[in-house]
């Protein structure tokens, strides 16, 4: 009877494991796209940060949910505590959902007070590159 509940229990807890992560296939990293809207949630957690931007544009006005890289990666990314408030203006880089539908995985971002933090662009890397070079 004990080896039955054992094995249940590693069962129950390897699901629980399996279940806390997902893979990043919804996203297109392939194809960046910025969007600005104010900050209705914000929360630098592990394992994805959470963000839901109002956004106005030719859809209308509506919230944006968005997820983004570990608290972690942020902070080696610039990310610091505080820097993104509710309220705040801001423009997020994201990979869009592949299946066209609002949101995305956020890859960088510029904070109301202009400060970016996170990964650049190819094309931000290709201006990089040149001007290094000297181009």
């Amino acid at each position: 009877m004990r080896h039955i509940v054992r094995i249940a229990a590693a069962l129950v807890l390897s699901g629980v494991t399996l279940a806390a992560h997902h893979s990043a296939i919804q996203f297109d990293f392939t194809n960046t796209k910025t969007v600005t809207g104010v900050v209705k949630k914000f929360r630098a957690i592990n394992p994805h940060m959470q963000l839901v931007l109002r956004v106005k544009d030719e859809k209308g006005e509506r919230d944006i949910v968005f997820e983004g890289h570990s608290t972690n990666n942020m902070y080696r990314a610039g990310y610091r505590d505080n820097m993104i408030k509710v309220g705040d203006t801001i423009t997020v880089y994201i990979a869009p959902l592949r299946d066209g539908s609002g949101g995305g995985y956020v890859t960088a971002a510029v904070t109301a007070s202009g400060v970016r933090f996170g990964a650049l662009s190819r094309a931000e890397q290709a201006r990089e590159r040149e001007r290094a070079e000297g181009r």
